[in-house]
């Protein structure tokens, strides 16, 4: 009989699969796989560690159907990848990277916010033009922040800014479980997710770190956007499709929103045609809050601590709420430490 089977489709070298099986021990299997045999080796898992990015996309459907996979460990922390409703639908258990890097997509979110406080895509432009001209600029000292979304990256946002601004607001689905975060002073104030609106209303900034989930689609647009303060700016490292990206381009263009900064887009990539790209209060880079030198090495050394919770029958981290679409905040991963 055949050893059940670890596979992986993410860029590690031989030396994190060398890692990968002294954790998993003689009673696994492990083969790496790539994007372009991935479609083909998951049937051979019972325990699969990566993110298909293939325009093919994977038969989930087929995969439930064989019965052989227990354990999906996404590499990233989006998971639209492999919740497809078959998956959600069966036994397989789903575990995500959710807050693993946490820190990377803080610093994307102060590059954003401040390229757009201190008028950065003007000088740009300016500099093109070799053009000396000093310009008004904005301050961080005293904005008040709203953070939609309170997981790990809301957290880790909001522990970067504290020094830099004045009151800081978040929403989440879960405002009880994270009170703890306004204990210690990260933020001033967590209210239900219900409360966007006002929290939009209210701040000079607005973060989105939201997940895709059905529920979160298109969850910011037009009747969001127009009751957000006049002048404040709008970022998101969360997911594009959560904001209706035409409503988005009306208020910049009415003068609503002062500027944005967009980590995630929908489409991306985004269309040539579009607005967004002619914009002097727009900033843009193309997916990329997440990336680090330390992504793999974090990934692997992440599974493999789930790896043992997962063969000595404990719980894993970031064990993922599949109907949800993400960790419930008792299963998220604590930060600190290595994470």
């Amino acid at each position: 009989m055949s050893k059940p089977r670890i596979v992986t489709c993410f860029p590690v070298t031989d030396t994190q699969v060398d890692q990968i099986r002294s954790v998993a021990g003689e009673d696994y299997d492990v083969l790496k796989s790539s994007q372009e045999t991935i479609h083909e080796d998951i049937f051979s898992a019972d325990i699969f560690c990566g993110h298909v990015k293939t325009k093919k996309p994977v038969d989930w459907s087929a995969i439930v159907e064989a019965g052989r996979l227990k354990w999906i460990q996404s590499s990233a922390a989006g998971l639209d990848h492999c919740l497809a409703p078959s998956v959600i639908d069966s036994e397989i258990i789903v575990s995500g990277c959710s807050a693993l890097f946490s820190r990377q997509v803080a610093e994307t979110s102060m590059a954003l916010l401040i390229c757009l406080v201190r008028s950065m895509p003007v000088f740009f432009r300016a500099q093109q033009k070799k053009e000396y001209v000093r310009r008004p600029t904005d301050d961080m000292r005293g904005k008040k922040v709203g953070i939609i979304g309170f997981g790990g990256n809301g957290y880790r946002i909001a522990s970067t800014l504290r020094p830099m601004v004045g009151r800081i607001i978040a929403t989440d689905l879960f405002p009880e479980s994270v009170q703890h975060a306004v204990e210690s002073g990260v933020v001033d104030e967590v209210r239900p997710a219900e409360a966007l609106e006002d929290l939009m209303a209210q701040c000079d900034v607005t973060i989105v770190t939201l997940p895709l989930s059905e529920a979160n689609e298109k969850r910011i647009g037009e009747e969001q956007f127009s009751a957000m303060k006049q002048g404040a700016y709008f970022i998101n490292v969360g997911r594009g499709s959560v904001v209706d990206q035409d409503a988005l381009i009306r208020h910049l263009q009415n003068g609503r929103i002062a500027g944005a900064g967009l980590d995630v887009a929908d489409p991306e990539p985004i269309e040539q045609d579009c607005p967004l790209w002619e914009m002097d209060n727009v900033v843009i880079t193309p997916h990329v809050g997440a990336q680090s030198a330390w992504r793999v090495p974090l990934t692997v050394d992440f599974f493999c601590e789930n790896l043992k919770s997962y063969t000595s029958g404990g719980s894993l981290m970031n064990l993922v709420d599949k109907p949800l679409g993400f960790p419930r905040p008792k299963d998220r991963v604590v930060l600190g430490g290595r994470w």
